[in-house]
């Protein structure tokens, strides 16, 4: 059977037929036998698994906690694809590349698991990291995905994992594209998500045709779809056919120079382990090393970044930095603020929190949502979005928490109340450089990768 591929909406997909042959490359073992739970066992939650017609049936109880129908072997590198279906509105999801010892959690069930999701947030074939990071790839990163799963049918999923590369498809559409050395191997598992005590019981999830190959893998061909990558100062081959390079190789100061500066300052900065960092100082902002920049200018372009925060700390990531002002503090240009929203005074600043972080900083606040703030200590993944049509979006952990349209009435009025406002022009260039502040807080930064869209 040849491959068939399919457009939608500037994506090229790969449809079911086009896995013939990966499906001769390995041998697909069951994992269910459709007749009994063999080879499988329960953990935490005691919601209801039982056999029927070749199906494995799912059935919530009220009052319990996830409940994890789990394999007996341990998976690492592997090919899954199995069917599912929803006879309710149910949040679930399968698990792999998962543990449950008796020093984490008493035994909680942890790790990958890629998502079930009938809602209307669509983040079907995601992959969330259960009981330990919380979301890796939501369906946001890839919003065309959102259309394959179907809520009142069966669905095919499937899951490679080969590496540290994991990826997802439902109904032959790639949903999700992670890289990500956390775990290295784990079992599968069947996930009835728990319910409240006051909550209607007996909602049930069908899963049938389970099979796996561990051997002699051959991954489907690379798509278009968005990366995560959390591997540090990488850029995987899905991200080089995507168009990102680095901005940092992760070593050397090669593409970067301090503001204002000819060369990259002698101190101030350290490059150790694999990040970049700002130094503490004891004068104010720029008194040590001084903000750096990139060599190069961008104009429309994706920017990632990592960045990890002490206690107190404040930085940024400026974008469109043209030089031109001759500041003696920091360099002007449009800012995603990077700052410990607790700890430091900016952020109580500025007018309706616009000054906390990932902020369009003294502009538009960030949206707080749920889940996209880590603790003082852990890294961040930022990323900054600037389209052909002057369109800019903030990311902050996965979440789009900030938006807006350089030029426009309503851009022209907040700059027109903010620091910037004697400035003119401020953020208009038509390309710029792009900054790390120097606000004399140690903080970190790794990752720096960029995409230059036409």
């Amino acid at each position: 059977m040849k491959a068939k591929y399919i457009i939608l909406a500037g994506f090229l997909f790969l449809t079911f037929s086009g896995f013939s042959q990966q499906k001769k490359s390995g041998q697909w073992q069951n994992l269910f036998n459709g007749k009994n739970l063999a080879g499988w066992k329960q953990l935490n939650g005691q919601a209801k698994y039982e056999v029927k017609n070749n199906e494995i049936i799912g059935t919530t109880v009220s009052g319990e906690p996830n409940s994890f129908l789990v394999t007996d072997k341990e998976y690492g590198d592997f090919i899954l694809e199995l069917e599912l279906k929803l006879d309710a509105p149910m949040n679930s999801g399968i698990q792999f590349r998962s543990l449950s010892t008796p020093n984490y959690q008493n035994g909680r069930v942890h790790g990958y698991q890629m998502e079930v999701d009938p809602s209307d947030r669509s983040w079907s074939g995601g992959i969330y990291d259960e009981a330990r990071r919380g979301w890796l790839y939501s369906l946001e990163f890839n919003p065309e995905a959102k259309k394959a799963f179907k809520k009142t049918d069966w669905n095919t999923y499937r899951l490679e994992c080969i590496g540290t590369t994991i990826r997802t498809w439902v109904n032959g559409i790639p949903t999700a594209h992670l890289e990500d050395a956390e775990t290295a191997k784990g079992f599968i598992a069947l996930q009835v998500h728990s319910i409240g005590k006051n909550d209607k019981a007996g909602s049930q999830i069908r899963w049938r045709n389970i099979r796996i190959q561990t051997e002699n893998l051959k991954p489907a061909p690379l798509t278009s779809i968005f990366v995560v990558n959390t591997l540090p100062n990488r850029v995987s081959e899905q991200e080089q056919k995507n168009g990102y390079v680095l901005l940092w190789d992760g070593k050397t100061t090669q593409g970067w120079r301090g503001a204002y500066k000819k060369s990259f300052p002698q101190q101030g900065w350290e490059l150790k382990d694999g990040e970049l960092r700002v130094l503490k100082s004891n004068g104010s902002e720029s008194t040590n090393g001084g903000d750096i920049v990139t060599q190069n200018e961008y104009g429309a372009f994706e920017l990632q970044f990592d960045f990890k925060l002490t206690e107190g700390a404040n930085s940024g990531v400026k974008y469109f930095v043209t030089e031109s002002e001759n500041n003696k503090g920091s360099a002007i240009g449009l800012e995603y603020q990077v700052l410990d929203d607790e700890k430091h005074p900016d952020a109580k600043l500025g007018a309706a929190g616009n000054r906390t972080i990932a902020s369009l900083y003294d502009l538009i606040p960030s949206l707080k949502t749920s889940g996209s703030r880590k603790k003082i200590g852990e890294w961040n993944r930022g990323m900054v979005r600037v389209l052909p049509d002057g369109s800019v979006e903030h990311w902050l952990n996965g979440y789009k928490v900030t938006e807006y349209k350089r030029g426009t009435p309503i851009y022209n009025v907040l700059v027109a109340r903010s620091k910037y406002k004697d400035y003119p022009n401020f953020g208009m260039a038509p390309k710029g450089r792009i900054l790390l502040q120097d606000h004399g807080d140690l903080v970190s930064f790794r990752s720096i990768k960029i995409k230059e869209l036409k």
